[in-house]
């Protein structure tokens, strides 16, 4: 399971890495292994403002359909378009290819309620249990 240190991730398997003002979002490796082929994805749009932990868009696999929730608080300013004709970039790669929107946060002290990878390995590695 990769799980890159430099992102920070939430207890619902959303991975945020925060490059100024902006943030990329995307499902984690283990979420994505989890649901299995993806098949569909449901993105938020451009303008859109989102609330963390707030709904945001959904995830369609063979296996399951699942709601993906913003880690951050702000106004999406970009969205992988190239996930609607290709889902499968999620799989392929979820940490690149496979992110699903940009947004601008409004309150980087939000970040203090999300994991570090340390947190979040063990975090899934208790899910196991």
């Amino acid at each position: 399971m990769n799980i890159p240190k430099n992102l920070f991730y939430t207890k619902d398997h959303e991975w945020a890495r925060i490059e100024g003002k902006s943030v990329y979002v995307g499902i984690t490796d283990y979420a994505q292994g989890s649901l299995g082929d993806i098949t569909f994805i449901d993105l938020p749009k451009v303008k859109d403002a989102l609330k963390q932990s707030e709904y945001c868009a959904t995830v369609e696999s063979v296996k399951a359909a699942s709601e993906v929730y913003a880690p951050f608080s702000g106004v999406v300013s970009l969205v992988n378009s190239e996930l609607l004709a290709h889902p499968e970039l999620v799989n392929q790669s979820p940490y690149e290819l496979g992110y699903f929107f940009v947004m601008e946060i409004s309150n980087e002290t939000e970040k203090t309620n999300l994991m570090d990878a340390v947190a979040y390995e063990k975090y899934v590695q208790g899910l196991a249990k």
